[in-house]
This record gives C-alpha cells, sequence and structure tokens, in this order.
C-alpha cells in the first residue's frame, strides 16, 4: 500500500495519495490546494487517480476537487450527510467567507461501514459527526486517515455551523479508540505533528485522557 503525505494550499491541509502498488490504481484524499503538485506526485508514482475521497465538506479540504477531477477523470466521494449539508444556499454562503471554491456536485455518496475498493486495497468508510454532520474516517489496517476529525493531540473544532464536541468525542470513542493501538493515524491538518498512533492519542491528547 502507497501512502503519501503532503501539506497543500492556504490552510495546510494533509492531502494524502493512497495507492495499490499491484494496480497503481490510487485515491487522492481531501486535496485542500497545490492541485499540479499532487497530480505530479501521482505520475511520478505512475499512479492513475481513479476516486476523490472527501472525509468532509469544508472548503479548505474540497477545493482542489474541480481540478483534480477535470484532470483526472476521477469520482468525488462524500457521505451522503455532508454532501446535502454542503449543498445549502446559507451553508454555501456563510463558508464563502473563507474564499475558496466548493466541490463540484458528488459523483457517489458513501455510508458508515462501506468499503471504498482501490485496486487491492479496501478503504473502511467510519463516519465520523461531530465536525461536519457527515465527517469520515477511513480505515485500512494498520492506517488510519481522520480528516479533521482527531489531530495529533488535538480535535477538530465545532464551532462552525454543523459542529457538535459531544458528537465527535462519542465518534472518536466509538470509532477510533475501539481500534488497535498500534494503528497510525494520518490527520487532516499536522498542527500537533504528522502522524501519530491510536494508542499514543488515546494516552497523550488531552481532550481523549481517561476515554481509552
Amino acid at each position: 500500500m502507497i501512502v503519501k503525505q503532503m501539506t497543500v494550499g492556504s490552510m495546510a491541509v494533509c492531502c494524502y495519495v493512497v495507492g495499490c502498488e499491484e494496480t497503481k490504481k490510487c485515491c487522492i484524499i481531501d486535496p485542500g490546494g497545490n492541485e499540479e503538485m499532487i497530480l505530479s506526485l501521482c505520475r511520478s508514482e505512475g499512479l492513475t487517480v481513479e476516486a476523490i475521497i472527501c472525509t468532509h465538506g469544508h472548503p479548505d479540504h474540497v477545493c482542489g476537487n474541480a481540478k483534480i477531477q477535470k484532470a483526472t477523470g476521477a469520482s468525488i466521494l462524500m457521505h451522503q450527510s455532508d454532501a446535502e449539508f454542503f449543498a445549502k444556499p446559507e451553508v454555501i454562503d456563510y463558508f464563502s467567507m473563507l474564499g475558496l471554491p466548493p466541490s463540484p456536485p458528488v459523483d457517489r455518496t458513501v455510508s458508515d461501514g462501506e468499503e471504498i475498493v482501490i485496486g487491492t486495497i479496501s478503504l473502511k468508510v467510519l463516519h465520523t459527526p461531530g465536525h461536519t454532520p457527515g465527517g469520515i474516517c477511513l480505515y485500512a489496517a494498520p492506517h488510519l486517515f481522520t480528516g479533521d476529525t482527531l489531530f495529533v493531540e488535538g480535535l477538530g473544532r465545532t464551532d462552525f455551523p454543523g459542529g457538535d464536541m459531544n458528537q465527535l468525542l462519542t465518534s472518536i470513542n466509538e470509532k477510533i479508540l475501539t481500534l488497535p493501538a498500534e494503528t497510525v493515524v494520518w490527520p487532516g491538518h499536522g498542527y500537533g505533528g504528522a502522524r501519530s498512533t491510536v494508542g499514543a492519542e488515546a494516552e497523550n491528547n488531552p481532550y481523549l485522557k481517561g476515554a481509552w
């Protein structure tokens, strides 16, 4: 399994290229800018982009979707709750303050427990609402791509429309802290570090101490 992490865009989003070594098919998780850099990495690795997967619908994570899709023809995937939420006119208007383009219409919605197949790789969708209504993590043992649900020793903010701290903590406790301690956590921003493990976050994350 190929995992390439890049920091992209004006808001320093952690974007991931996740590829199958056998078939050279890949997906791009959260292309939040620097589209040519992302595409160049895919080309240099000989990878064919089949899907653009959004961990959530905030513009800083989806603003590269249109250019990546135009260049590759890849399908855009997002949880149904976020696809619906971020299509609301009042939500579009609110997040326009960030000055970033929204995603084009989603080609396919996903739901909790669904498997997204890329070559011989299967990414399991874990619905983890709280940062947004349709926030997801993607699990392909031992890797977990957490978007803005969980950072290294931090959590995603919940003060934007659609956020809910209690819901976020429940999501983390039920969907993330139940995974093996050695699971590698790849966050949506590198605020506290580029990666961690479930065990380290359970022990060291100040928001989660005593929860595992």
